[in-house]
């Protein structure tokens, strides 16, 4: 038996797919480290069985409804009138180039052609799959899955996830799933608090980890089957609104990117990897420095005015912010969240020498300017809705529900893209802004376009968001965007590639963002996450900690201060300058520099490594008592260190104690914690 073999290689795994010549559907041969291959399914001899075809015995690539009747399939097609469900289809050509591989299948009876889309990403271990779909005649897809991959597993697939709700978003959650189907996703209209679509697979205890991630803003699922033999299928995709999606004679769809990601390294190895890629997004837009920002909101909230913005503007530049962002609350008609939203336009009783002149006054004092926006809503009784009322999801002769007290717009339709992006264009044109901070505050409810017919209005919306941030990037890049929704709503890799920062959880509590922040850097970078120092109290965790603690676990990504700076004492500000003293000094190795998870924030002591060039920086942190009691009765707690060279001897900046890398690696790095020691910051040169 011959077989038909394609090998993608990355930086240190490869991913072969293999064409069966007795069955016309391509299968997965290996995944993993550089060298490793596998022969045929160990099921082959399945094919000579009862109640099991060849398509369910073997591990395929992917798979439609048709040729594998028995369990899941990957896309469901048929005639517009449901006839003919199912699709049967046959090889039809392959396009090879280095890094990237299209493999081509026919249904001329159906008249559909799918492209199996494959890209290798340089300079990670990343690879790239998603499928394009074109009809020669109309056809309705029930389920258009981007991709499907076979992740061996001896025993038990152990599956970590991230799950959650509003303010208690990315927590680190693991399942063992020795039989079954396991699912998650969102209907939201956006990923959602409740999940984040991204999943790791390891093989019960082994260390190798697999993992994938998808780049779709809307609905979605990834679905996880630990089927017969000892393999599981992961599989996902977007979710159509209506359950199905049309596809006229001549047209393409293609679905979402699926980032598929390895590594030998275990689940810390794996978040190196998605790290890598997510600066690999960034492009050109990683080596423009995330300035500290501090943002009034927690300040003010919808009490905006020239002269109390001033006021906290010349105190964040004192401690040496060098960003001010104006939240909620600078437009007109906006005195709570009942009214104003749709109507951007400054208003003149805040701001009575006008807004630009406010926006001078600010970047007069050393800081950029920055602005809140949340164009995808409107206010009942705000001018945008009485002009166009036919603007928001609705469902005609239903009553329409209020969310935060507010409506969402149909950013599907061409009209209410406009209308944003000129509105943005009008803001960004009009007043040296050079920070956006893009909200969504609600999920759509009544999601409904009186007389568009069966349209996928969630798919709609996904291509209308992405539209407006691409012309944001284009038309103003010098702006840096920042993507919110309520929280860590809306963080995947479509939004990613368009945005600079992205806000992982409104809770900024200490302990309880300590939680959101090390389930979030298990899929993300830390270029990426925007973080704030706040007054807030604990809300899941209430346990006291200090302004340092505070400042050295926001400092693990991108810095913010969004504290009433007034209610604080001179030397609590003289502390603030401080800590962002040295965050400056650093976070070129904690954006750019290899992370490492160290320890858990269940544990009494958790911290973050990051390693560039000659420095390493730690981020340390104490989640235990705080009573002086050590760890261990006699003797300093202390993190292990990983990945430095034990023959090497590493300073510490600070106090100029010099050590071993084996010292750190072996017996760690000590803390001495006590009620006024709770976090922190040390950097470490190779000598």
């Amino acid at each position: 038996m011959t077989y038909q073999r394609w090998t993608l290689r990355t930086e240190n795994t490869s991913y072969t797919v293999r064409l069966s010549p007795d069955g016309p559907w391509a299968e997965l041969d290996a995944w993993g480290p550089l060298g490793v291959e596998d022969g045929p399914s160990a099921l082959d001899w399945s094919r000579r069985t009862h109640f099991i075809t060849p398509a369910d015995a073997a591990p395929g690539e992917y798979l439609p409804y048709g040729l594998r009747p028995f369990t899941g399939s990957e896309l469901v097609a048929s005639r517009p009138d449901g006839e003919d469900r199912g699709v049967w289809w046959e090889f039809a050509g392959a396009e090879a180039n280095e890094g990237a591989l299209r493999l081509a299948f026919h249904d001329g009876l159906l008249g559909l052609r799918t492209v199996l889309c494959y890209e290798v990403v340089p300079g990670t271990d990343v690879i790239l799959r998603w499928t394009e779909f074109t009809a020669t005649d109309e056809l309705r897809l029930e389920r258009l899955d981007s991709a499907a991959v076979n992740i061996p597993v001896s025993g038990v697939a152990r599956l970590t996830y991230l799950t959650g709700q509003w303010s208690q978003e990315f927590q680190r959650t693991q399942l063992d799933l020795p039989r079954g189907t396991f699912t998650i996703g969102s209907l939201q209209g956006v990923p959602g608090h409740a999940y984040a679509p991204w999943l790791a697979v390891q093989d019960g205890e082994a260390p190798a980890a697999y993992g994938i991630a998808l780049a779709w803003p809307g609905n979605w699922h990834i679905t996880a089957e630990a089927e017969p033999g000892g393999a599981l299928r992961v599989r996902a995709g977007r979710v159509p609104h209506e359950g199905a999606v049309v596809l006229a004679p001549g047209e393409t769809l293609a679905t979402p990117q699926l980032a598929c990601a390895f590594s030998p390294d275990g689940l810390d190895g794996l978040s190196r990897v998605w790290h890598r890629y997510e600066r690999h997004l960034s492009g050109e837009r990683l080596h423009r420095p995330r300035k500290v920002l501090y943002n009034s909101w927690e300040a003010t909230g919808f009490d905006v005015d020239a002269a109390g913005q001033l006021e906290l503007a010349k105190t964040a530049a004192d401690i040496g912010a060098e960003l001010f962002v104006v939240d909620d609350g600078w437009f007109t008609g906006r005195a709570d969240d009942t009214g104003g939203l749709g109507d951007w336009w400054p208003d003149p009783v805040a701001f009575p020498e006008g807004f630009g002149q406010f926006v001078s006054d600010v970047r007069a004092l050393g800081l950029d300017f920055g602005l809140w926006i949340e164009p995808e809503a409107v206010s009942p009784g705000s001018r945008l809705h009485a002009e166009h009322p036919e603007w928001v999801y609705r469902i005609e002769g239903r009553p329409g529900r209020l969310v935060r007290n507010e409506l969402l717009l149909d950013l599907g339709r061409t009209d209410v893209q406009d209308f944003v992006i000129g509105t943005l264009d009008r803001l960004l044109g009009a007043y040296a802004i050079s920070y956006l901070k893009w909200d969504m505050n609600r999920p759509p409810t009544e999601r409904g376009r009186p007389g568009a017919g069966r349209v996928d209005l969630d798919a709609e919306h996904v291509a209308g968001y992405l539209r407006v941030l691409d012309h944001l990037r284009a038309a103003h890049p010098h702006v840096t965007v920042e993507g919110c929704a309520g929280g860590g709503g809306r963080i995947e890799h479509a939004t990613i590639a368009r945005t600079d920062v992205v806000w992982p959880s409104d809770n900024t509590a200490p302990l309880d963002r300590l939680s959101v922040q090390y389930g979030f850097l298990h899929a993300h970078a830390p270029h990426v996450m925007s973080s704030w120092v706040t007054d807030a109290p604990g809300v899941f965790d209430p346990r006291p900690r200090s302004l340092a603690f505070r400042f050295v676990n926001a400092m693990c990504g991108v810095l913010g201060v969004g504290a009433d700076l007034r209610t604080w004492t001179p030397d609590q500000r003289a502390e603030a300058a401080g800590w962002i003293a040295r965050y400056k000094e650093v976070r070129d190795v904690i954006h750019l520099g290899e992370a490492r998870l160290l320890g858990t924030p269940e544990e009494p002591s958790c911290g973050v490594q990051y390693d560039a060039g000659d420095r390493t920086v730690v981020a340390a942190l104490s989640t235990g008592r705080l009573d002086g009691a050590p760890l261990v009765p006699g003797r300093p707690d202390r993190l292990r260190l990983r990945g430095l060279e034990p023959a090497t001897r590493y300073r510490d900046t600070a106090t100029g104690t010099s050590y071993s890398g084996a010292h750190l690696l072996h017996y760690g790095l000590p803390f001495a914690w006590s009620a006024d020691h709770d976090a922190d910051l040390v950097v470490l040169m190779r000598e």
